[in-house]
Formats: structure tokens, C-alpha cells, sequence
């Protein structure tokens, strides 16, 4: 019967091992790296940019988390036993290009060469956002970022209730609401982060009761105003992504001067009776309102969803869309709508994606920003956030 030290012995002659120093040069020319330690071992200390995943784990979770088998991976454990036996089953499962670093994170820290203590999770929220977790491009550190960002909702209306709900569900950190109405009856065909109970309470406390109901991590920051260009800059200054849930020129002409100013990426998005649109205004990498409307309509072809009605579920489909763009800005993933207009048409389901360039005579823009002054559109009516 073969013992433990039969078992590795042949494991690495199955195996390509490396040493420390030619670890730290695979890696410097874009080798991914691998932690197979336990979760105690990890959160003490690990190499910049690894992957963590528990030798225990390995078999079910390694495709899910190293999606391309050919990529080169360096693999680490604490003395370079643990790595031996990844190494081999990776190669058994497919993995064509597996390193284990001989001595692991041992004799990497005594030699004085780079790591950093990792960002942690609670156990709660460990098991919050578990699904998350599993995810190879969320995971441990994608979750902490988006616990450490901030969003702000324009309206907590028809776009901005399905948004906040799911931008909190998903662990956004701090969450501000601009919105200076009170729930009306007849926003609750539409509007699902009011409810009865909450007919005539101001909008901003209605939406935050829901939010820190649904998730006590969120930070629910609420602006009881009107949005105008005397407190815009103060108000959106500080966050990282801004949701347009405007239903009016006006207040979409001011948001996206401020934003482009302060170079801050807007999410927008629109409805009108079964369809809707959304966009990405990203002032430092792409097109933003002014791009695609240069001018305001006159107000008679702008009819509001007030005058010409909108299908309920129309903006849980739109304001999830914004939310999962949000998400993808926050984290750096993905293909976003950034130079792209997404359309959608409810009543045969067609989804249609336009692409949008700059228009060279607009001169609001992220490199002129210091000429950029916020003011009202004149000889429209007034803002207003309610869809």
C-alpha cells in the first residue's frame, strides 16, 4: 500500500515544479497564480492578484474559477505539498501549463518578496453573497469593491426602484436617493420600493426602509431636494456611478453637464409606453447625452409617462439593465453600453443595440471641463424625477 510520501513523490514526477524567483518572473509576464491554502492561512497573508481556492475544493470548483486550460498558472500552497497535488489534478482535468512553486508562501515571505493581506469577508456576508463568490470575476475582492462603492440613484421612481433594489441586494456599500416627491397610489403599478403602508411618506424615507430592510450592509444616503445647478455638483460629487432615472430633459441636460465635469459615468435610461433605452455616458471613454441629443425636443413630441402611459413591467426590465451596467462599471467587467444604445420593444421582445459616436460639435466634454458652466436649461418646464 503506498504511503503519503509515495503519493507525492510521484505527483511530482508528474508535475513541473519551480522555485520562488522563477515563480515571481512567470508571474511578472502574466502567469495567473493560485492559492490552495485554507481560508485562515489565506486571510493572514497571500500573493498580489491570486486566485484563492481551498486543495479541498479543487476538483469541483476549478473550472468554475480558471475558465481557459491552456493559460499558465502558478500554483502556491504554504510549503509546496499542497500545490504538488493541485498541480496534478489540474493536469488530470485538462490544465496544460500548471507550475508549483516549491517551498509556497513560506519561503516566498522570508526571501522578502511581494504580497499583501487580503481583503476579507464576515461570515454573514460570506453566506449574503456566496453566489457572488463562486463567480470568477466577482469573487472575494470584487465583492469588497462593490461593498466599497458608491451609486447614486436620480429618482427613486419606475427606472430607480428596480435598480436600488438589486444594486443593494448586491452589496453596493453606499447608495444615494435624489427624489423630492411623496408615494402617490398611482406609482405602485410601477414603483415596487413603495408599497401601501407608505402612501404619502416622502419618497426618499420609503426608499430607504426597503433598501436597509433588504440589506443591512447598504448605506442608504437620501436628498429630500429638487436636483438643480445650485446643489448638483455638491450632491453627485464623491460617487462612482450615477443612475439616470429622470423622465425630463431638463434635469437629463443638467446631470450630464455636471457628470461630464466631474468626469463621473452615467447610466441611463428611458421609457415610454412598451419601450425603452438604456446607455452608458462614460465622459472619460466614450459619448454622453449631449452626443445623442443635442438639443431638447420641443416639449409637445416629449410627451411624459404621466401623459402617455407606460406598461408596469417595462421599467423593472429597464432598471435591471442599469443596475447589471452599474455593476460592470463598479468591477471593471464585461462589455458595457459605452458608445452603444440598447433598445427594447416589449411588444414582440426585440432587443436592438445602436451605436453612438461623438458629435464634434459638442463642446461639453470631459477635456473642457474647466469651461463647462452647470446651469438650467431655459423655457422648459422644471425638473422632475418620477417615471
Amino acid at each position: 500500500m503506498a504511503t503519503f510520501r509515495d503519493l507525492l513523490t510521484a505527483a511530482k514526477a508528474e508535475i513541473t515544479e519551480i522555485d520562488t524567483a522563477t515563480a515571481a518572473e512567470r508571474i511578472a509576464q502574466g502567469a495567473l497564480v493560485l492559492d490552495v491554502r485554507e481560508p485562515d492561512e489565506y486571510d493572514q497573508g497571500a500573493l498580489p492578484s491570486a486566485i484563492h481556492l481551498p486543495r479541498g475544493h479543487l476538483e469541483a470548483q476549478i473550472e468554475a474559477k480558471l475558465l481557459d486550460k491552456r493559460a499558465q498558472v502558478v500554483v502556491y500552497c504554504a510549503g509546496g505539498v499542497r500545490s504538488a497535488f493541485a498541480a496534478k489534478t489540474m493536469a488530470d482535468l485538462g490544465y496544460t501549463d500548471v507550475l508549483s512553486v516549491a517551498g509556497g508562501f513560506g519561503k516566498w515571505k522570508d526571501e522578502g518578496r511581494p504580497w499583501k493581506t487580503p481583503v476579507t469577508l464576515t461570515a454573514e456576508q460570506r453566506n449574503r453573497y456566496q453566489r457572488h463568490l463562486l463567480l470568477p470575476e466577482v469573487g472575494v475582492a470584487g465583492q469588497a469593491k462593490l461593498l466599497e462603492s458608491k451609486v447614486l440613484m436620480l429618482g427613486a421612481g419606475g427606472l430607480g426602484s428596480p435598480s436600488a433594489m438589486y444594486l443593494a441586494a448586491a452589496g453596493v456599500g453606499t447608495i444615494g436617493i435624489v427624489d423630492m416627491d411623496e408615494v402617490d397610489a398611482s406609482n405602485l403599478q410601477r414603483q415596487i420600493l413603495h408599497n401601501m403602508d407608505r402612501i404619502g411618506d416622502r419618497k426618499v424615507d420609503s426608499a430607504k426602509k426597503t433598501l436597509t430592510l433588504m440589506n443591512p450592509d447598504v448605506n442608504v444616503v437620501t436628498y429630500d431636494t429638487r436636483l438643480d445647478a445650485s446643489n448638483i455638483m455638491d450632491i453627485i460629487a464623491g460617487y462612482d456611478v450615477i443612475v439616470d432615472g429622470a423622465d425630463n430633459f431638463p434635469s437629463r441636460y443638467l446631470l450630464n453637464d455636471a457628470s461630464v465635469k466631474l468626469g463621473i459615468p452615467v447610466v441611463h435610461g428611458s421609457i415610454f409606453r412598451f419601450e425603452g433605452m438604456v446607455s452608458v455616458f462614460h465622459p472619460l471613454e466614450g459619448p454622453t447625452y449631449r452626443d445623442m441629443v443635442p438639443e431638447p425636443p420641443p416639449a409637445e413630441l416629449a410627451p411624459s409617462c404621466a401623459e402617455a402611459g407606460v406598461l408596469g413591467v417595462l421599467p423593472g426590465i429597464v432598471g435591471s439593465i442599469q443596475a447589471l451596467e452599474v455593476i460592470k462599471i463598479l468591477l471593471g467587467i464585461g462589455e458595457g453600453l459605452i458608445g452603444r444604445i440598447l433598445s427594447v420593444d416589449t411588444t414582440d421582445m426585440s432587443f436592438r443595440t445602436f451605436n453612438l459616436r461623438p458629435d464634434p460639435a459638442n463642446e461639453v466634454t470631459y477635456a473642457n471641463r474647466d469651461r463647462i458652466i452647470v446651469q438650467e436649461l431655459e423655457g422648459l418646464c422644471a425638473p422632475g424625477l418620477a417615471h
